[in-house]
């Protein structure tokens, strides 16, 4: 059988010159080899997305929320497309009577409701630049968007308007109205008029236009829709300009690409709105399903009760980041193993045999109809009982995970890839090809790709297995950085944009995202590490939730912090006599020596070099958050953060390290001079290391006994003090 190939070559390889890389070929989608998909008709702007929709399909089910009776929350209670429309109508001539005029900046700060999309859709229609604001950062943040986008008017869920408070009186600058999704207190509307800001509740700003009609103005394609800022693992945010083109080009990529695989959207579709609207992912997706009249259903907010909405939902297409597909994972182990040995081997038989026939080529319904139906039924009964799809992006999802909810859920799970500068969904995976786990999959058909070899990390985009930095072409780019021209030629290079990320192509089209071109460091010893490589390779731990490595040009060698799997550790612990809660076993000796055998056991099986293990651990039961700081919102790792908040953790591995070496060193050193004092040639058979406590210092003695000569070599020892705390 021929094997399968999903991209067709457009252009070919450059070889490297004038000091500049080689570059791969150029290849595209095999659904887009006779030409990306034409523009839908009559879509220019995000608008027109909305408006046509409307008029196609007025009754539809556009925005689902919970209702609250009783104390309780209830069924979804939604809004019509034409009821949304009429809503969206007003809050715009509120915004005009307000005095922002058409390329005017409209901020919103808060989760995913009702309001974000009727405050964004009012945006659409007037021309105005909508500057979606991450409802997880601070207000220093807060405070730099705002000033930095000249942003007038902000509409804030109403729990947030003491972080926008806290950004006066600088903001005051800029922001002269504040709308809250809510209510109002008096002592917020008094302390607004101490700024000279205007505060208004949502039902009040509503009627601010009711007795005036403003006309909508002209959109064109080329008109930015959006800035969106982009939290960064790094410095400041960095305002990416999107235009009205980069969103509905990938939206006429995504609907070929979906009918090409016979999993299109239709108005029957229901999606879950959890991840944030902020973020290009979630945006993209909602304007895929206004654009077929489908419907939105939004989430309470709490991550605890998120397969309680799914449930009450019963949404058709789930998209999420891996860290929840990763809980629902662990819940479903959870399940499986504490319920009993006959349902977990009947478990295990029809996984097995589904993952086989899945593996050989079936279709995942046709792999084994009948432990659909006896054995996975639940699972699938678990999310709602409708998911045909379930989209993972924003960081790579465990090829052990993919496969598992690939079988028991009954659904296609497809890993998809892309950067905000890219307008998200870049590259995605294709239903029932078993082959593509563990790899985004091939481009979306509405771009082109190529590699671009990076020769100091040794990828090569002409070698047989071709690597080298993801780089992208075509109408969905970005229309560069807000004020930041210097940055965006840094990265938008003769069209082609630089995405930072290390990709290998697939012999069957698929990308696998292997490393970050940026996070590269030298050892003292002159030894590149490209610690994201690193770090999936040691996330294949399974006793391991998140792994972050260290090293420096300074050291020798690198250091780790991870959050360890509480299961994982306490059912370790338990078989092996090991005693304490979960907060004691993280800082027992033993218990990180176990993981750092792990971490050597993976490393060794994937042929890493020496300098490239990890010498010492720290088990930090608090996962890694956003609330310290530590992570990004769409959960990616903050370096320079992580560093600040584990400094101390990091000097007192790096000491205790240095201090073994010095050790190791002295004892080497003093063998011969052993030898000589005790008149033997063999001094190999024993090791001591005792410690001391005096005053502040601690003493370590390090002395050799020999054979025979016990007695009087342990008179005649050598001893050193060393430091090491």
């Amino acid at each position: 059988m021929a094997s399968k190939k999903f991209i067709v070559e457009v252009e070919p390889a450059i070889e490297a010159k004038d000091g500049k890389p080689s570059m791969g070929p150029v290849y595209r989608s095999v659904f887009a080899k006779d030409g990306f998909p034409p523009p839908i008709d009559g879509l220019d702007s995000c608008w027109d997305v909305f408006r046509l929709s409307v008029e196609k399909y007025p009754n539809n089910r556009m925005l689902g929320t919970r209702e609250f009776v009783d104390g309780k929350h209830g069924k979804y209670v939604w809004l019509t497309y034409k009821q949304v429309y009429d809503k969206v109508i007003r809050v715009g001539n509120a915004i005009r009577a307000c005095g922002v005029e058409p390329g005017g900046r409209c901020g919103i700060y808060g989760a995913n409701c009702a309001e974000w999309v009727m405050s964004m859709e009012a945006c659409n229609a007037h021309g105005l630049y909508c500057v979606p604001l991450y409802d997880t950062l601070g207000h220093g943040a807060v405070e730099f968007i705002i000033c930095h986008a000249e942003v007038t008017l902000a509409f804030v869920e109403a729990k947030k308007i003491p972080e926008v408070l806290k950004t006066f009186p600088k903001a005051g600058e800029y922001l002269k109205t504040i709308v809250s999704f809510g209510k109002v207190t008096p002592e917020q509307k008094e302390q607004c008029e101490g700024f000279g800001v205007a505060i208004h509740s949502w039902e009040e700003f509503l009627s601010l236009g009711d007795d005036k009609q403003f006309e909508l103005p002209l959109k064109k394609k080329s008109d930015i829709c959006t800035i969106m800022y982009t939290s960064g693992t790094t410095g400041d945010p960095k305002g990416v300009l999107i235009s009205n083109n980069s969103i509905v080009t990938l939206i006429a990529g995504v609907h070929r690409l979906l009918g090409s695989v016979d999993a299109s959207l239709d108005s029957n579709d229901v999606y879950l709105s959890f991840l944030p609207l902020a973020h290009i992912f979630d945006r993209v997706i909602e304007e895929c399903f206004i654009n077929h009249g489908a419907s939105i259903g939004f989430w309470r907010g709490d991550v605890k009760l998120l397969i309680e909405d799914i449930g009450e939902l019963k949404p058709t297409i789930f998209c999420a980041v891996p860290r929840v597909l990763d809980r629902i994972y662990s819940g479903l182990q959870q399940k499986i193993s504490s319920g009993g040995f006959l349902k977990s081997k009947l478990f295990s038989l029809a996984y097995a045999y589904k993952l086989r026939n899945m593996k050989g080529g079936k279709k995942h319904p046709e792999a084994s109809p009948l432990s659909d139906k006896i054995v996975f039924s639940k699972i699938k009964q678990g999310l709602g009982g409708n998911v045909r799809i379930i989209l993972s992006g924003a960081a790579p999802l465990a090829p052990h995970v993919e496969a598992f909810l690939k079988v028991v859920t009954c659904s296609h799970v497809l890993q998809g890839y892309g950067l905000t500068e890219t307008c998200a969904g870049s590259f995605v995976s294709l239903p029932n090809e078993m082959e593509m786990v563990g790899t985004v999959g091939p481009p979306v058909p509405n771009l082109d790709a190529r590699l671009e070899s990076v020769p100091e990390m040794n990828y090569d985009a002409l070698s047989s297995k071709p690597q080298g930095e993801i780089c992208i072409r075509g109408d969905v780019l970005f229309a560069g950085y807000y004020k930041r021209e210097d940055l965006t030629a840094e990265v938008l290079v003769d069209g082609w944009f630089h995405t930072g990320d290390i990709g290998e192509w697939q012999p069957d089209g698929s990308m696998k995202i292997i490393d970050r071109k940026k996070n590269i460091f030298k050892l003292s010893q002159g030894e590149y590490v490209a610690v994201e490589n690193l770090e999936n390779v040691f996330g294949l731990v399974s006793d391991l939730d998140s792994i972050w490595i260290y090293g420096n040009s300074f050291e020798s060698c690198l250091v780790a912090v991870a959050n360890p799997n509480k299961q994982a550790i306490e059912h370790y612990a338990e078989t092996h006599n090991i005693s304490g809660d979960f907060e004691a076993l993280c800082e027992n000796p033993k218990i990180k020596e176990y993981v750092l055998g792990e971490l050597t056991k993976v490393g060794k099986e994937n042929k890493l070099k020496g300098f490239e293990f990890v010498k010492a651990i720290h088990l930090d039961p608090v996962p890694f958050d956003m609330e310290r700081d530590l992570l990004t919102p769409t959960f990616k790792k903050k370096r320079p953060q992580l560093l600040k908040y584990y400094q101390s953790v990091i000097d007192n591995m790096y000491q205790k390290i240095n201090n073994r070496h010095f050790v190791e060193h002295l004892m080497c050193v003093s063998k011969q001079a052993f030898r000589r004092a005790v008149g033997i040639k063999n001094t190999e058979s024993a090791i001591g290391i005792t410690e001391k406590k005096k005053g502040s210092r601690v003493e370590q003695k390090a002395s050799w006994i020999g054979g025979s000569f016990t007695k009087k070599s342990r008179k005649q020892g050598l001893c050193f003090q060393v430091p090491i705390n």
